[in-house]
């Protein structure tokens, strides 16, 4: 009896003793993360201090008026910013943060080695000069209605003065550039030149400015105009003649060390980029033993009587190439694009997949000039500052497309497809995941979004909208589906050989357009893209797969419990995070 009671008084101890380690952990957790929030408050804005033009992109315009002369003493003030906050990292042990800040944690320690990485051992800003361009810092000025035009406009001419030591510090700064680099350099900057004519003379139009105050602000954006066509011609006569790849140009390949360095600090996964690139080779080789299944059943409508071609690919090119024929006409491109937005809207509300909030603003465009020569179609979001700000789908133009050219485009981009890119950018993709990702409680989760999930999430969203029955799950879609998802995966396969395996543009034609069926400009399209990026085209696959290996891995733990609309609003609601750090959260929530 004794004995026993001495046992019950030792767990009564143990159990008082636990409850108050818990309180107590508890209690640490919660000024640990007090604190932690001060220095995020100071920390962002210390950020914006060092990069204005960041700040005026995601909404913060309290430095709208300063240009950044991207000179040695810049980068040196970033790398004294990154060392500083590197420094009062360590004052927080991260296990005794909330799993919230653990997350913000890791993200801000992520970008502040990322910017000393790239100032100190990736160097773009030597042989890239299309980092160097004024142009959307300053439309931004003119076109988001953000403040009173005529405050933005005092922004603006403020901004104007430094026009000329910017280009000339740009100039002092390339060294060996890569040849794709140069090239889009000239067009984006000569695109550019019309913010400071026929845009600028709009908005003066507009506002009751003094007569000498607008003579001013037009006599400094034309001297913004010479440095910008100075440029371009310094560019276009004196650096571009004399490049010559492996000699006089840097080469556009980063190789396999600065590949997998820019690939961790980039995509942030629980994979390495060769493990990546090995997952999309096996998933190309599935993906063409569904199409063929589908190419084989949808024959005999389409060929009647006519013989199957006996090789796959061949088979699966026949259908695709017949499927393909219908689409827009070139000149309604954009009012198509237009069109299938609401019908995307429909049907998430009637299947009940994912809160749309219809006050927010999405607006279809042609894609800025100063923009053009990247990709067909993108999201201008306007950051978690600006939240009622227009988010600008931006599509591209053909207007300058021989009608070979622009047949050619338009079966890429056919009735099947384009619904496809609509999903992927808008609704429920980009738009959707950027709308939530404003409303993060957490600012760094959504000035430091991941490509990878943010990427991954659009590509994810394909496949979902599918599965749910969009298209009435005809052969036709899933089949033009399977076609576009192989974009997300032979991205990845480009991406890793072109840099990593020296991959010839001949041997990636033949990639996209035998293996992946695109077509020919597309694919030379994508060719021009891989030459300009690095990384970026791995994130769609890689975050495509850490979303939907998760989902599944959800619905199989939860059976009959889990709700799809349920885990879509939950994912969206951590931000632009890694999905690494998201599912940890989820997961640990599930426990509680």
């Amino acid at each position: 009896m004794l004995y026993k009671k001495l046992c019950l008084l030792l767990l009564a101890v143990a159990i008082l003793a636990s409850c108050k380690n818990n309180k107590n952990t508890a209690y640490d957790t919660k000024e640990n993360d007090e604190r932690f929030d001060r220095f995020k408050s100071r920390f962002i804005e210390e950020l914006w201090k060092v990069y204005p033009g960041w700040a005026n992109g995601v909404g913060y315009h309290k430095y709208d008026s300063i240009l950044v002369i991207p000179d040695g003493n810049s980068r040196q003030n970033e790398l004294n910013f990154a060392k500083a906050y590197l420094d009062s990292l360590r004052n927080f042990k991260i296990a005794k943060l909330s799993a919230h800040n653990q997350i913000d944690y890791r993200l801000i320690e992520n970008q502040l080695k990322s910017t000393e990485w790239n100032i100190r051992q990736f160097k773009q800003w030597q042989w890239d000069p299309s980092m160097y361009n004024v142009g959307e810092s300053f439309a931004l000025l003119l076109t988001e209605n953000y403040a009173p035009l005529e405050n933005r406009l005092k922004s603006f001419a403020a901004k104007l003065n430094k026009v000329e030591a910017y280009y000339a510090a740009a100039k002092e700064n390339i060294n060996q550039p890569s040849i794709p680099h140069t090239e889009l350099a000239i067009a984006q900057n000569r695109g550019s030149l019309d913010i400071f004519g026929a845009m600028l003379e709009d908005s003066l139009k507009k506002v009751n400015l003094p007569e000498t105050e607008k003579q001013t602000i037009r006599a400094n954006a034309n001297k913004a105009i010479s440095a910008i066509q100075q440029y371009v011609n310094w560019l276009e006569k004196d650096v571009r003649p004399g490049l010559v790849e492996g000699k006089t140009a840097r080469s556009f390949r980063i190789e396999k060390e600065l590949f997998d360095e820019k690939f961790q600090f980039d995509i942030q996964s629980g994979y390495t980029a060769e493990e990546v690139y090995n997952k999309a080779v096996k998933r190309k080789e599935e993906l063409h033993t569904e199409m063929a299944k589908l190419a084989n059943q949808l024959w005999p409508k389409y060929f009647a009587n006519q013989p199957k071609p006996q090789v796959n690919l061949a088979l699966i090119r026949k259908v695709i190439d017949t499927l393909s024929t219908t689409h827009a006409h070139r000149d309604s491109f954009q009012l198509s694009v237009e069109k299938q937005l609401p019908e995307l809207v429909k049907f998430i509300n009637d299947k009940n997949l994912l809160y749309l909030d219809p006050k927010k603003p999405l607006v279809v465009r042609q894609t800025p000039d100063y923009m053009a020569g990247f990709s067909v179609a993108s999201i201008n979001s306007p950051g978690p500052y600006d939240k009622e700000a227009n988010t600008y789908y931006n599509v591209g133009s053909l207007k300058d497309y021989t009608p070979e050219m622009a047949e050619s485009h338009l079966r890429e981009y056919n009735k099947y497809t384009l619904q496809i890119i609509n999903i992927h950018e808008a609704i429920p993709g980009h738009y959707t995941q950027l709308v939530y990702s404003n409303q993060s409680p957490s600012l760094i989760k959504s000035i430091f979004g991941n490509g990878a999930m943010v990427e991954g999430w659009a590509v994810y969203t394909e496949r979902m909208m599918l599965e749910e029955g969009y298209g009435n799950n005809s052969p036709e879609m899933w089949l033009m589906y399977y076609k576009w998802h192989l974009r997300a995966v032979c991205n990845t396969i480009l991406d890793y050989s072109i840099h990593v395996k020296n991959m010839s543009e001949k041997d990636a034609l033949d990639l996209m357009i035998r293996e992946a069926f695109q077509q020919e400009a597309e694919a030379k399209g994508k060719w021009r893209r891989a030459t300009l990026s690095q990384v970026q085209l791995c994130s769609y696959f890689t975050g495509y797969t850490e979303i939907y290996d998760f989902r599944e891995e959800l619905k199989k733990k939860q059976g009959d419990k889990f709700n799809l609309k349920n885990f879509h609003e939950k994912f969206l609601s951590y931000g632009s995070a890694p999905v690494k750090y998201i599912r940890e959260l989820m997961m640990e929530e599930l426990k509680n």
